[in-house]
Order: structure tokens, then sequence, then C-alpha cells
């Protein structure tokens, strides 16, 4: 039995993802803070809804998918209940899995886990670590949890707040950049629908180039990248007004805020 904790927006994703991969609603479980959630999400996927506590006294998986600001509360309450051969999947940025350790049971395993907002579309990239008491079997399992909504990745958890600035913020990184593409579009007098459209299939064109072909990014551009053209012009004035120092420096500053955030 797998319950999810907190089915919003990330939760339901995964809701979703795993009965599509074809797990049975029979199989699932979920809570959610206010009734009419959980009335819907009862009417969606056919998936029982249940209470926080009764889901940690019954769930051989715990995905616990809350805000950060609501984990405490949360270990809190299911923390008494939840049995010591129980894996718990903490979603939560910054959220240590020490720190889920310490409000559950003597050896409770904890993979902790970031996706990004393509899980909505079972392209998320998730990166799990292992807590003190999780081995190979629990990675797995969460392995097999989170595939259906996108890659996964093991990563050493002194890097998940550098992954969560790099891939858990990244989708608003790259929505940034086609705004400001469809923003020179529309400077050069192309209709935002038509730049919109451009921009678009470039970017998942180019995306697809770069899973596909394994070439380094660097070879990619330089492909594009004619002597004395149009892409050397464009890319001359964006080395000129420091965008890759930029992008450093933006990113490097994601993590150090997800540091603040964790630390309270």
């Amino acid at each position: 039995m797998i319950a999810i904790l907190g089915a919003g927006k990330m939760g339901e994703a995964l809701l979703s993802g795993v009965l599509r991969a074809g797990r049975r609603p029979s199989e699932l479980r979920a809570t959610a803070r206010r009734e009419e959630r959980a009335a819907l999400l009862r009417e969606r996927y056919g998936v029982e809804t249940v209470s926080n506590r009764e889901a940690a006294k019954t769930a051989d998986v715990l995905v616990l998918a809350v805000k950060p600001q609501d984990m405490g509360a949360l270990l809190d309450e299911i923390g008494p209940h939840v049995p010591a051969g129980t894996l718990v999947i903490s979603m939560a940025a910054g959220i240590t899995s020490g720190y889920v350790e310490e409000r559950l049971g003597e050896g409770v395993p904890v993979v902790r886990v970031m996706s990004n907002t393509p899980v909505h579309v079972d392209e998320a990239m998730s990166v799990i670590s292992p807590g003190s008491h999780a081995g190979e079997t629990h990675l797995k399992l969460a392995e097999e949890l989170l595939s259906p909504v996108g890659k996964v990745l093991r990563i050493p958890e002194s890097l998940q707040d550098g992954a969560t600035a790099l891939s858990g913020s990244g989708p608003a990184y790259f929505y940034y950049l086609v705004e400001a593409m469809v923003d020179a579009g529309i400077l050069l007098g192309m209709p935002r629908a038509a730049a919109l459209e451009m921009v678009i299939q470039s970017a998942v064109g180019a995306a697809i180039m770069l899973r596909d072909s394994g070439e380094h990014p660097v070879l990619l551009r330089e492909a594009v990248t004619s002597p004395g053209g149009t892409t050397i012009a464009a890319i001359r004035e964006l080395e000129k007004h420091g965008v890759r120092a930029a992008v450093l420096e933006a990113i490097e500053a994601a993590r150090n805020r997800g540091r603040e955030l964790a630390a309270g």
C-alpha cells in the first residue's frame, strides 16, 4: 500500500503517474487537508482518502508531499504511528532526511526526493538520496515509484540543495528565457502567438537533440554558429552582458536561499 500525504499539485501528479503506470487504485491512498480536495481525488482517481494517522499506520510506503513549512506538524502527527518497516519518501525542498528521521521511530528508512514541475507531463527530473537507514531496496522502491513521471537520478544528500537550485527551480529559468525570446520576436515585428510557437518548438527541438544526440552542448551550439554569421553576433552580445556569469550567480543564489529556508 502506497499513501501520498498532502496530495496537492505535486502529490496528485505523482498519484496520476503511478496509476497510469499500472498500479490499481486499491493499492493507493491519499490524504488532503480539505474535504473538498479529498472528494475530488476520490472522484477523479478512485482512490481511498484517509487521515494522515491512518495512512501512517497502514501504508508500506509513505510519500510526504506537503510544503516544507508544513513538514514539522505532519511528522509530529504521524511519528508515533509509523511502523519500523515503512519506507518514507520525503519530497519537501530543503528538508533533510535527518530531520525526518529524528521525528519518526527508530530505524525508519527515509529517502529524500526533489522533483520538478514537469512531473505533470511525465517529464520530471527527480533526484533521490538515501537517509541513514535506507538501503538499496528502498532506493529501488523509490525509483520504481518515481520513474513513471520522468527520469530518476541518485545523488549524495550533500548535493540536494544544489539539485533543488539547478533542477527543482530549473524550469522557471527556461520559462524566463522563453519569455525574453518572445519579447524579442515582438520587438522584431512578429505577432506574439507566432513568436511563442517558434520559440517553444526551438526549445523542444534543442532539448531533444541534447538528450538524444549524446553531444556536448558546446558542440551543438558550435554547429549553429557559423563564422561571421547571425548566431555569433547574438552570442557576442550575451557574453558582453554577462549572461553566463548571471546564470552561475543566480543558481548559486537559489542554492543559498534553499539552505536559509531549511535552517528556518
